[in-house]
């Protein structure tokens, strides 16, 4: 007689946005105990205050991703109550248009560089230790299609979006040994609210669903893809 499998344990920054609740309803779906993990606890508590059914565990808390004194009670929590963690998906990151280039303010480098690149720093360094202890887990960044090239008024998110991929390739190399993986995907203009309110005129047709984006998520922490390492799955869409 077949055993049912264990739930996964699943940690999720950023997961009070859009493409957060999406990956949260994804893995939820599959069954796994989920650890959701956003700056604000109130927001977070109001977006899962009906959490999926046979979710099987869900843990809320808040924290800011950029700071590694915030992140380390709130992984020992995690880890006190799941013993592990399977799979880390890093939503969390920030997008603004900024100066241009010549005229770039430090402040804006710094904020987006802490969102988008210092944050998976801040947040894988208190998981990984426990998934090369296990020897498996999966680490799925969201990276961006525009960290491929630059963008007028674009400069410092681009550069903070390509630094993160840098780092997941690092770290790729660095525990790929101990039987994890670590990815991202990379999409271009993801159809939330907020993107539809900023561009009312644009088509969001042409854009990637949050749904199609958990889907490839969900993919890179699946068994199927244990032979991708450091890899940036572009999600262009129609745009």
């Amino acid at each position: 007689m077949e055993t049912a499998a264990a739930p996964r344990h699943v940690v999720i920054t950023g997961a009070a946005g859009a493409l957060g609740r999406a990956v949260a309803s994804r893995f939820a779906a599959e069954g796994a105990r989920l650890a959701l993990i956003d700056r604000d606890l109130q927001h977070l508590q109001s977006v899962f205050a009906h959490p999926e059914p046979d979710h099987g565990g869900m843990l809320l808390h808040a924290a800011d991703v950029t700071s590694d004194t915030a992140m380390g009670p709130v992984s020992s929590a995690i880890l006190d109550a799941f013993g592990t963690v399977d799979v880390l998906v890093h939503v969390a990151g920030g997008f603004e248009m900024g100066e241009p280039t010549h005229a770039l303010s430090r402040e804006s480098w710094m904020r987006m560089m802490d969102l988008n690149a210092w944050s998976f720093v801040a947040v894988t360094g208190h998981f990984i230790p426990a998934m090369v202890f296990q020897r498996s887990g999966k680490v799925v960044a969201v990276t961006a299609r525009g960290a491929l090239a630059g963008a007028a008024a674009m400069g410092a998110y681009s550069a903070s979006k390509s630094a993160l991929q840098r780092l997941v390739e690092s770290l790729s190399h660095e525990v790929r040994g101990a039987g994890i993986n670590v990815n991202s995907i990379a999409p271009g203009i993801l159809d939330t609210p907020a993107n539809r309110q900023a561009m009312p005129s644009a088509d969001p047709t042409r854009w990637v669903s949050t749904g199609v984006a958990a889907r490839t998520v969900a993919f890179l922490a699946s068994d199927a893809a244990q032979a991708v390492h450091g890899q940036h799955l572009v999600l262009d869409g129609l745009s």
